[in-house]
């Protein structure tokens, strides 16, 4: 519309500018080598213009002629481009419906048509993953490190490699790499935390947390949840060399996480081997208000040494008085009472998880009020016979698998503080050690699972103190 409008005025000028000359007629003289020549103004102004007009087309035909290699160069070009990006886009379909010498195909016409183009590259090595070709694969992530804008592309392919080879040296240091090209890379920071938990590098683990939380790829609240469980890992390592050390890597724990259970015991063994009798209660009981667990009841009722049954059930019974505890608190008082010898109470507190469906720590109780109280033996052989096919009892628990006791890895996943204290309704074999890291699913370490199913749970022991 706009050339049109253009051209439009160029003709409406013209007009007006012949139009003009017509309205006052005159002449022109030109004397070239002694020759004159005479011609009407208007004749002069037209001849002007067509030879102005001759020229520009003149021009414009030797600019072409001039032009013409590069012309056809350029077209060239862009045929190849042309085609190899309909190659590239039909291998990248190719690849992703598993395809491999289809892509294969498709990755070596693009390469030939687009030399820099770096999906060219990406196909190449899908071509070759899919066709098994591992050198290929290899030389394709590493061709990919030579540009900024893929190598981080080349090393997440070379730490899938490395941790489908099993070489957990060769992934951790791609990981570090391509966190030091790109900190909010996701798969490198998860990559890095499992790599840390399973060869147990807390330090490294809780720097690259704080990593993780700065840059938004961990919620706060969860990043407080892994730190405690690194914290409290460091704490019973510790327990047994450096009483002090532990003590203040348990408080670190349970103040970013006040339920978790380990963090908590450790914590008041720590104050109890000092006297601090108080401070052991008052952590117990915040950990026991907020995750009710055997362990917390227990280490509460031992709290003071050479105390009596009576003076371990008035304790306990303090706890469920201001913090029930739901089915827990039921079953620690139980305890407390059936050592105390007090029948009733104990009898009173297992009213209503003493059904057809009773636990086998509920049955095993029960066996003993039976004999305890009544001194029928019949009745306790009834109760134990039933605890062995009973539903069982709450275990710790990582990501379905059993664990004998409190891990802060998951043996399934690798990641940190997937354990919870629960009812197990399956029961898989707890692998021997994580799985090791992947590059595409937030992944974990792999290595052999163990054969044998895990242990029941150790019963709980009192905390210990001077």
């Amino acid at each position: 519309m706009i050339k049109l409008v253009w051209r439009f005025g160029i003709l409406a000028a013209m007009a007006a500018l012949f139009a003009w000359l017509a309205d006052r007629p005159g002449t022109v003289s030109i004397v070239w080598m002694r020759k004159e020549i005479t011609l009407p103004l208007f004749a002069a102004a037209a001849l002007l213009i067509v030879s102005v007009l001759i020229i520009w087309f003149a021009w414009s035909f030797v600019r072409k002629l001039w032009r013409s290699p590069a012309t056809v160069g350029e077209y060239f070009r862009f045929r190849r481009s042309r085609k190899g990006y309909e190659s590239l886009s039909k291998g990248m379909i190719a690849a992703s419906a598993g395809d491999g010498i289809a892509a294969a195909k498709h990755a070596a016409v693009a390469a030939r048509g687009l030399s820099d183009e770096p999906l060219v590259k990406l196909l190449e090595a899908q071509a070759a993953q899919l066709k098994g070709d591992r050198p290929a694969v290899i030389r394709a992530f590493e061709g990919m490190l030579q540009s900024k804008d893929t190598e981080a592309i080349g090393l997440r392919g070379l730490f899938a490699d490395a941790r489908s080879a099993g070489d957990i040296a060769k992934a951790r240091d791609y990981a570090e790499r391509a966190l030091k090209l790109n900190g909010a890379l996701s798969w490198a920071s998860g990559a890095m935390l499992q790599l840390q938990s399973a060869t147990r590098d807390w330090a490294g683990a809780l720097a690259t947390l704080e990593s993780q939380s700065k840059s938004g790829l961990l919620k706060p609240a969860d990043a407080d949840r892994q730190k405690a469980a690194v914290y409290a890992a460091q704490a019973l390592s510790a327990e047994s060399s450096d009483g002090r050390r532990a003590l203040d890597l348990a408080l670190k724990a349970h103040k970013l996480d006040a339920g978790l259970v380990p963090a908590a015991l450790v914590a008041a063994r720590a104050h109890g081997n000092e006297g601090a009798v108080k401070k052991a209660v008052r952590i117990l009981t915040d950990a026991w208000t907020r995750t009710p667990h055997p362990d917390l009841a227990n280490a509460i009722a031992h709290a003071r040494i050479g105390d009596t049954p009576e003076g371990r059930l008035r304790r306990v019974r303090d706890l469920i008085a201001a913090f029930a505890g739901g089915t827990e608190g039921q079953i620690a008082l139980a305890t407390a009472a059936v050592a105390a010898r007090e029948w009733k109470e104990a009898r009173r507190a297992l009213d209503g998880l003493n059904g057809p469906r009773a636990q086998a720590r509920v049955c095993a109780l029960m066996a003993d009020l039976e004999e305890g109280e009544t001194g029928d033996k019949g009745r306790a052989r009834e109760w134990l016979a039933r605890a062995v096919n009973a539903p069982r009892d709450p275990m710790w628990m990582a990501d379905g698998a059993v664990l004998p006791a409190w891990s802060p890895v998951s043996p399934v996943t690798g990641q940190l503080a997937q354990c919870t204290w629960k009812i197990p309704y399956e029961s898989p074999d707890v692998p021997a050690q994580p799985p090791m890291p992947d590059a595409t699913v937030e992944p974990a370490l792999a290595l052999p699972s163990a054969s044998t199913p895990a242990p029941p749970p150790k019963p709980a022991t009192p905390p210990r103190h001077p």
